[in-house]
């Protein structure tokens, strides 16, 4: 692996990945997933239109298909099936951009680091970006590519379900930070999913994923970013555990909190579909 590959961290610029598009060892990935809510569907819109050489990474596909809930994390078995066909072995680097600037392609970026492969970075500002400093596109579905080897070396630490989040609500031993708007949070906004409770879990943390972004849809520089956390009451003492309304924004405070260079905690998979589509759990608002 070329020197470059090795010191690549959790987030690329454009600049960067015009630069390697093309070599052999970089697996590029759109991983769009728009929400209930929205008009759009991620695999439609990348056939339109996607960075050269891209493949399409869809969360609900990379995921357990045997629950209701959307897009959980997948078996290690099925994860290393689908990585091999889409042809990422233990020494690819592999990048997730979204069309949207950040909002889904943290997701592909953690469960990469889940299933213990640490080459994975996320575009800064993905797709629009890319678009606005007229870079190069393709459009229709990619070339099938040569199958690789991957061995995963799952991090069941890197995940909580909600057994670890109940217990949590009593023993307050991990801070909950919450990626959803404000609004969802203190129960004012109903969620974008119908039937579900608003509200949050008890004890956990405000702190909205678009807080830690410029309005384009990149990053915050690490030090803004750090203050961030600290506002939020983030002062090192407990484990972290990000959460959000299905998994996906919760993944960009987790990549912030790397950025950042504060240990990233864990992920609460269900998230809010999970805890606020079930009656039997506590719900907080305000």
């Amino acid at each position: 692996m070329s020197a470059t590959g090795m010191h690549m961290g959790p987030l690329v610029t454009t600049e960067w990945l015009a630069g390697e598009l093309g070599k052999t060892d970089l697996v590029l990935f759109d991983a769009t997933k728009y929400l209930p809510n929205e008009p759009k569907d991620g695999h439609s819109e990348f056939l339109k239109c996607h960075i050269p050489g891209a493949r399409y990474f869809d969360i609900a596909q990379i995921a357990d298909l045997d629950t209701d809930l959307p897009h959980m994390v997948p078996s290690v078995g099925r994860f290393a099936k689908l990585m091999v066909g889409f042809g990422v072995g233990n020494t690819s680097r592999t990048i997730f951009y979204d069309q949207k600037g950040l909002a889904s392609a943290a997701r592909g970026w953690w469960l990469m680091g889940l299933f213990g492969h640490d080459h994975a970075a996320v575009l800064d500002g993905g797709l629009p970006k890319w678009l606005k400093q007229g870079r190069p596109v393709q459009d229709g579905e990619p070339a099938a590519p040569a199958p690789a080897a991957f061995r995963p070396d799952y991090r069941a630490g890197q995940v909580r379900g909600i057994g670890d989040m109940l217990a949590n609500v009593g023993k307050k031993s991990e801070q909950v930070l919450d990626a959803r708007a404000a609004g969802r949070f203190s129960g004012a906004v109903p969620e974008p999913r119908a039937g579900m409770r608003s509200g949050h879990i008890p004890g956990s943390t405000s702190l909205p994923y678009t807080d830690l972004l410029h309005d384009d849809g990149t990053f915050r520089s690490a030090a803004e970013l750090r203050q961030r956390f600290k506002s939020a009451g983030v002062d090192g003492t407990r484990p972290l555990v990000t959460s959000c309304g299905s998994g996906v924004t919760a993944c960009i405070l987790t990549l912030g909190l790397r950025i950042a260079g504060i240990p990233q905690g864990a992920v609460y998979d269900g998230s809010w579909t999970e805890w606020g589509g079930r009656s039997d759990t506590p719900i907080e608002v305000g």
